[in-house]
């Protein structure tokens, strides 16, 4: 597997806001037209930089939702961060028609999936956002018996992409629903053996689904975690 690591994904460009819509009450999906379409894999990011009148500037990278298409349109999902930078931006000020300098797609082969072998995907909070990407280009192409997705998520309005998520192969964890967090019994039965696990979420989701994994066999070897900090 290879990424498109070409010269020109360094390069910025101008996305224009084809649309915006909610996904939770803090999260929001914005769809950006690009001009200079670029081949993305499922997993990988764009940077999102802002300009200010007097040449301050600050970026953060968001995860690709979308699924890899060749399509001149990407779909990125921002959490909104109080006192964020760039997140409190997208939220209050950005519309439709808005344009936005963006970079990528950028992320080597590490955390991204080819589509065409077996995954085991666990996302915790916004970390469902590349595994989304993931489960679309599955299901994009006719293979979703590919992956397995769990989601972890504190109530089911915190649950991203809550309409299209459902289906036979992915479950649902919500955490505060009086049945506590995600455990070994809810994984065991999606492990199948030799697949790739992709985990995506914050360092302690990151660590006790790594650990949760070990404990029902899966090699270490063949987790591969992409730990979410603060995207403000």
């Amino acid at each position: 597997m290879s990424a498109p690591t070409h010269r020109k994904t360094l390069r910025w460009q101008i996305a224009r806001v084809l649309s915006v819509r909610d996904e939770t009450p803090s999260a929001r999906t914005f769809r950006l037209a690009l001009p200079d379409p670029r081949p993305h894999l499922a997993g990988q990011h764009y940077v999102v930089r802002l300009t200010a009148p007097d040449g301050y500037t600050a970026s953060r990278a968001y995860s690709i939702a979308s699924a890899p298409s060749g399509d001149p349109e990407i779909e990125l999902t921002v959490e909104r961060l109080p006192d964020g930078e760039v997140s409190e931006f997208l939220h209050d000020v950005v519309e439709i028609g808005d344009e936005l300098e963006v970079r990528g797609p950028i992320g080597g082969g590490f955390f991204a999936w080819p589509g065409d072998t077996p995954a085991l995907l666990v996302g915790g909070g916004s970390g469902v956002v590349p595994l989304m990407a993931m489960l679309r280009h599955a299901r994009s192409i006719g293979r979703p018996d590919l992956v397995r997705l769990v989601v972890s998520a504190r109530t089911e309005a915190d649950l991203y992409y809550a309409a299209e998520l459902p289906g036979p192969e992915t479950t649902v964890v919500l955490t505060r629903s009086g049945r506590g967090r995600l455990t070994a019994a809810d994984l065991a039965p999606l492990v199948r053996g030799g697949e790739d696990v992709f985990v995506c979420g914050s360092p302690a989701f990151c660590d006790t689904v790594t650990d949760l994994l070990a404990a029902v066999g899966v090699p270490v070897a063949s987790i591969r975690t992409e730990r979410f900090g603060p995207s403000a």
